[in-house]
């Protein structure tokens, strides 16, 4: 039923419900009720002590509409605010274009989408989690590691203080391991550059990484070669500054070969080779763990590296043909090296992972004689490991001996 009211307008008698639930509802009933009628105008007559008249409906519509832009706005002005200005000095960093705050719930998304492009970081956060302890740190930390993703922070002078991390040298650590921490060792000591050995247990779970070695340098931390020899480079310090584009693309290609082929192969010798499995890796491995925890670390170790030497496709390789996959490998070292002192003339971080690889093998209680009969084929890598032994004070008699024998059978 429609009545015309003094204003005009039609007032009407709103239904709820139907059926026996139907009611019909009086204008004096109404209590801050918003409805609309069946011709979509809303009902004039929501409260009895206000009255509205069209102008003011109007002028309301258009105050609203302002309103709204005015939102609109404001909310634009305020992601523009969210956006770095970075000028000057901080050009060159990669940083992601929306600087996420430390408070906001939104900080988990922002890592997901680092984690996809390492090459962006946040300023914000990496600050917050560099001024935390190490063991504070959440392990999205790691993704905020990545080699382009240090703040000037890392500008500053070395500190004397800075710890490299490993395992036990003589009763835990397996062969690739120690080929990585010996690599490490060369680089600082390349660059001169004080640091502290710290072996621990669970070093491997203390990175940031899950891989060995990582460094402590004040509010960095830092895993494994390639990451460190960024960091160092950040801070002005670089072993290939003289090298041009070609040959820092051939040192990173070597790089590649001894990582994909060499580290491979010691991977596969250590876990899953059954002799060597049974005699010496699985004793080293769980030597720090209480039964039968030991058992466990070993078996999820195992299944772990096993997958993914399934991913590589080294896992249904024999163990002659692993073994004469790093022979190609140190015959294409071999090869480059020459007769020369270093791979590029000065020492490079390529240097250092060759010596690293190559003094382990040398030195290791895993297949050694193969190890030794590979490498005494090859007298150049021998006397450039022997080179840096010399520079790391460490015994040179496992290239002594290997160099005499090599010279006996010529």
């Amino acid at each position: 039923m429609e009545t015309e009211n003094s204003y005009g307008s039609r007032d009407v008698d709103i239904k709820l419900g139907s059926g026996d639930n139907e009611c019909n509802v009086d204008e004096n009933d109404t209590e801050d009720i918003d409805v609309r009628s069946q011709y979509g105008s809303m009902n004039d007559n929501i409260l009895d002590d206000i009255v509205e008249v069209e102008e003011t409906d109007e002028n309301s519509s258009e105050e609203s509409s302002d309103d709204d832009e005015n939102t609109t706005e404001e909310s634009e002005n305020s992601e523009a605010e969210l956006e770095p200005d970075i000028k000057g000095e901080e050009s060159n960093l990669n940083i992601s274009e929306t600087i996420i705050t430390p408070e906001s719930n939104e900080s988990s998304n922002a890592i997901e989408v680092i984690k996809a492009d390492p090459s962006r970081t946040n300023v914000a956060l990496i600050r917050k989690f560099n001024k935390m302890e190490v063991a504070e740190r959440p392990r999205e930390y790691i993704s905020l590691l990545g080699p382009d993703s240090f703040c000037k922070t890392a500008q500053e002078p070395w500190p004397s203080d800075v710890k490299l991390y490993q395992p036990y040298e003589v009763e835990q650590i397996l062969l690739p391991d120690n080929a990585n921490c010996l690599a490490v060792q060369a680089f600082l000591r390349m660059c001169q550059l004080n640091y502290q050995i710290e072996s621990r247990a669970n070093a491997e779970a203390m990175s940031p990484t899950g891989k060995v070695p990582f460094i402590k340098c004040g509010a960095f931390v830092v895993s494994e070669l390639e990451g460190i020899v960024q960091f160092v480079n950040n801070r002005g310090i670089s072993l290939t500054e003289k090298l041009d584009t070609e040959e820092k693309s051939d040192m990173r290609a070597y790089m590649c070969l001894i990582h994909n082929v060499i580290e491979k192969a010691e991977l596969y010798i250590c876990w899953m080779d059954n002799e060597t499995y049974n005699d010496v890796t699985s004793i080293r491995h769980g030597s720090v763990y209480p039964w039968p925890l030991n058992h466990i670390q070993n078996w999820t170790k195992r299944k772990t590296v096993m997958k993914n030497l399934k991913v590589w496709n080294w896992y249904d390789k024999k163990l002659e043909e692993v073994f004469q996959e790093v022979e190609n490998a140190c015959q294409a070292l071999s090869d480059r090296l020459d007769n020369k002192e270093y791979f590029f003339g000065d020492r490079t971080e390529l240097d250092a992972l060759v010596f690293g690889h190559v003094y382990s093998m040398c030195s290791s209680c895993f297949h050694l004689k193969e190890f030794k009969n590979i490498l005494k084929k090859f007298r150049p890598l021998l006397k450039h490991c022997e080179r840096i032994c010399k520079l790391m004070d460490k015994e040179t008699e496992y290239f002594d001996d290997l160099l005499l024998a090599e010279s006996g059978d010529q």
